[in-house]
């Protein structure tokens, strides 16, 4: 859902980019509390932030894997926004998708420059708040468990899809270049987004699912949803009463978690990428069959080495997209993890230093 240069005119994409810098500016704020965190919440955020940057390049690396949506003659791809938002947390995910959006449009010329504003907000705020509002109303009324929390996950991202497609088609009917009827093209592009919101949620849910089985510690959505123990007292049950708290102990290392999160992106985005669907994306099947991309413009980076994810001067497709796939998780991981480690330690710096009881 990548909207290029020239479907929004200037006046709106002007204003779509202030909304979408004030979004990141408030990400900013509440994102120093998910990775720095209080002192109440500090051992689950402290070890969210190395994820933070994971998070960016995983969701980078599965858009670029499109999977063929046959009703309707389309493909689709992962938009992130429930999956970032869950994982790290609202404010962490809404800067996640930023930071994707940012790497795709200025290395490899997706989603347009002048668009970028249109783009954050669509895919990332607007998906990042629906999913995220709509997991934790879930999770309140679900039975607590791991299994609540990836029927949540799916919900969630379902809806998300559909949700940005009516964004970008408000966003079109203020500032549309072309003279085509809102309502067609809002019947179109939600119609699509349905059917791409499925692949959207079972991406999503196996990816938290995954995640929760073997650190659920790590899972901004699944902290304090453990099931407290139960005791059967006069054939009634009550709540136990809370074992008193451990001396503290070195939280456990996500670094095998994270090497394997960095690995599976690597090969989805170097490898499995070769074998994504060509087909259009849903808004480039909307936009050519409604005659919205008529005033589509050129990308301002399409003469980047890397435009198009492919390598300048390598002629083999495959060694070519292989390449750029791995460019780019590389490139974002690493502009990520320096940005959150920023946020991080500007949280912990403002914060001062927490006391941490000796043990005994």
């Amino acid at each position: 859902m990548h909207v290029p240069d020239g479907f929004i005119n200037a006046p709106v994409s002007v204003a779509a980019g202030v909304a979408a810098a004030g979004a990141v500016a408030v990400s900013l704020r509440g994102a120093r509390r998910e990775l720095g965190g209080s002192a109440v919440a500090l051992a689950g955020a402290e070890r969210t932030a190395p994820l933070a940057g994971l998070v960016a390049a995983f969701i980078f690396a599965v858009q670029m894997l499109n999977f063929p949506v046959f009703a309707v003659g389309a493909s689709g791809h992962l938009l992130g926004g429930a999956l970032a938002a869950i994982l790290v947390g609202p404010f962490t995910g809404v800067l996640c998708i930023a930071v994707v959006l940012l790497m795709q449009g200025l290395l490899f010329a997706d989603g347009g420059l002048t668009a970028l504003g249109v783009n954050i907000t669509v895919m990332g705020v607007v998906t990042v708040v629906v999913a995220y509002a709509l997991f934790r109303g879930l999770v309140k009324v679900l039975p607590r468990g791991r299994r609540s929390i990836t029927v949540a996950s799916f919900v969630a991202a379902v809806v998300s899809v559909p949700a940005a497609a009516g964004a970008f088609t408000l966003i079109y009917a203020i500032g549309g270049t072309t003279d085509v009827p809102v309502g067609k093209v809002l019947t179109a592009m939600v119609g699509v987004h349905v059917l791409i919101g499925i692949g959207e949620a079972v991406i999503t849910m196996l990816t938290v699912g995954a995640v929760v089985a073997v650190r659920p510690d790590l899972v901004h959505g699944a902290r304090g949803l453990s099931t407290p123990l139960k005791l059967r007292i006069g054939g009634e049950l009550v709540d136990a009463e809370p074992a008193a708290a451990p001396a503290p102990v070195a939280a456990r290392s996500p670094r095998k978690l994270w090497l394997t999160g960095l690995v599976t992106a690597l090969v989805l985005a170097g490898f499995v990428s070769f074998y994504a669907s060509a087909s259009p994306d849903g808004l480039e099947k909307v936009a050519a069959d409604q005659g919205i991309d008529k005033n589509t413009e050129e990308h301002a980076a399409a003469g980047s080495p890397l435009a198009d994810y492919g390598v300048k001067d390598v002629s083999d497709p495959r060694i070519s997209g292989g390449l750029a796939g791995v460019i780019g998780v590389g490139a974002t991981v690493v502009v990520g993890s320096g940005i959150f480690w920023v946020v991080r330690r500007r949280r912990t710096t403002d914060a001062g230093p927490t006391r941490v009881p000796e043990s005994v």
